[in-house]
């Protein structure tokens, strides 16, 4: 007779079978993208949690005037389902919402769906080798697998201004928007110069009493080639092979503009930059009739250290009577207002924070506890180490669990392109494991640590990180001083992420099944 070895479990330990394969997280398109990969490598069982009550993420999320892609919206689509009935080049925000609720019930998503459900934490059973995650409703959901399909663009970031609590009046950020709340004739305070404060400023000047732009940092502000799509035009764009030649060459120019700026020779992106840089001061001037204002309109850092935008209508706003810009700092905020560095306090009704995300910083990514083997908290791994991630998807010490919008997964460009090479890798290894009949798949430390260090290598010649980007305030930048964007092209990254060698992870068996194979061969025996 042989014999075998026991394998006890430890004292707390008890047996459970998860609920489901793979939990999703999020439900805009980065969890709608996983969930499409996930049923292509035939895998069905799971679920896909999402805190709002509908689908779409930021795209349901952000409902203030104005919003709308900023990316031309025959790229801003997954590759797999691409459409030409846009209504403009760039769409407004409630058709990228309409677009995610299409692909959802085109792909048979719906019944996946698990919304109104807050993930509040998440944690390793080592024993048993799945997840379990608390709710805000007080249970817990398990997953052998977790997909973190979580938005950068969902955790909005207040300004830490003091007095901001005591202000009087009505104060609200762009990504929470209150449509209940009444501009006609207030006098309106927009803190911010970003991507979102463009599409937002033109948008309620007409319809507020007086609006105040308060400006830290000018952004590079582009024209932007926007038109409307007529019947023609959309019909024209529902032929398949127009519509991918047309999204091959925005695809192409992308390419060439945003990766080429990460990983291109030092002196090709110099020399691009100031080529581009001249015409667009030209540009961006002729649009201010002041002259003192138009100067503080213009950036005084390098096109591409922030995120430049496009719009026809913000630099023109500032030509009004009724809108001020701003550019003394905010020493505090009172009942009454703003009072900036000079000491004049600008009396408002309504201030919104067109302030942005909490993108890389402690106490946002994660945006809940996440405790992986051994109890390596991810947060803190992430704190001490730096951000890092293999290829923006997996970390040692955390088992089973994958990320879409990891640190070092994203090529600058379409947010998209991201989630089709993150949801294509993670679904590929949750595939492998199985193949192999193991339950545990666990990136390699020698080969997260190569990958890790090949970013680094690359962005010592990031020009991000030299004097022509001072003064540019870039989220860029996280708080650890490192660039935590791919720095490669979005060729690499659509290659790489589909076609790594399968044993750059590790498979193995959790104790739990270890257990009942052995109770097996005994009872074989």
């Amino acid at each position: 007779m042989s014999t075998t070895t026991d394998v006890e479990p430890a004292p707390t330990a008890q047996r459970r079978i998860p609920d489901y394969e793979v939990v999703v997280i999020g439900a805009g398109f980065g969890g709608i993208g996983t969930g499409i990969a996930l049923q292509r490598r035939g895998i069905h069982d799971f679920v896909i949690l999402d805190k709002w009550d509908q689908v779409g993420g930021t795209w349901h999320a952000n409902t203030y005037p104005g919003v709308a892609v900023d990316i031309p919206s025959f790229i801003y689509s997954f590759s797999f389902e691409q459409r030409g009935n846009w209504s403009r080049v760039f769409a407004p925000g409630n058709e990228l919402k309409d677009y995610a609720d299409d692909v959802v019930d085109k792909y048979g998503l719906r019944d996946k769906l698990r919304l109104n459900t807050t993930v509040t934490s998440a944690i390793y059973d080592e024993y048993n080798g799945l997840w379990r995650l608390a709710t805000d409703g007080g249970t817990e959901i398990t997953g052998r697998y977790v997909a973190m399909a979580i938005g950068g663009l969902e955790r909005p970031k207040m300004p830490a201004i003091p007095g901001l609590d005591s202000f009087g009046g009505t104060l609200m950020h762009t990504a929470l928007w209150d449509h209940d709340v009444a501009l006609a004739g207030k006098r309106v305070a927009v803190i911010g110069t970003g991507a979102t404060s463009l599409q937002l400023v033109p948008a309620i000047a007409d319809e507020v009493g007086h609006l105040t732009v308060f400006q830290r940092t000018p952004i590079w502000v582009f024209k932007k080639r926007d038109a409307e799509v007529g019947p023609i035009g959309r019909q024209i764009m529902e032929r398949k092979r127009i519509r991918s030649a047309v999204r091959l060459v925005g695809t192409v120019a992308t390419e060439l503009a945003m990766s080429g700026m990460l990983t291109g020779p030092t002196w090709l992106v110099d020399s691009t930059r100031k080529l581009l840089e001249g015409p667009a001061r030209k540009w961006m001037r002729s649009q201010v009739d002041d002259p003192v204002i138009r100067e503080k309109l213009i950036p005084t850092y390098g096109l591409g250290c922030k995120r430049p935008s496009m719009s026809n209508e913000y630099l023109k706003t500032f030509n009004r009577d009724d809108v001020t810009l701003v550019t003394d700092s905010i020493d505090r905020i009172t009942e009454n207002g703003v009072v900036t560095a000079d000491g004049v306090e600008h009396e408002i009704d309504v201030l919104i924070c067109a302030t942005g995300f909490k993108l890389w910083e402690k106490g946002a990514v994660p945006p809940f506890p996440v405790v992986g083997r051994d109890g390596k908290d991810l947060e803190e791994f992430w704190d001490t180490n730096r951000y890092q991630a293999y290829q923006g998807v997996s970390m040692p010490g955390f088992p089973n669990i994958f990320t879409i919008t990891g640190p070092y997964g994203f090529v600058l460009g379409s947010y998209l392109w991201m989630i089709e090479a993150t949801a294509a890798h993670l679904s590929r290894a949750i595939a492998e494991t199985k193949r192999r009949g193991a339950t545990t798949c666990e990136i390699r430390q020698d080969v997260h640590d190569d990958y890790f260090q090949k970013c680094l290598s690359r962005q010592e010649r990031n020009f991000l990180f030299t004097p022509t980007c001072a003064g540019s305030n870039t989220y860029y930048i996280d708080d650890k001083g490192d660039s935590p964007f791919r720095p490669s092209t979005h060729g690499e990254m659509y290659w790489e992420n589909r076609h790594y060698d399968l044993d750059v992870y590790q498979y193995g068996v959790a104790a739990a099944e270890s257990v009942d194979s052995s109770v097996a061969a005994k009872e074989t025996v």
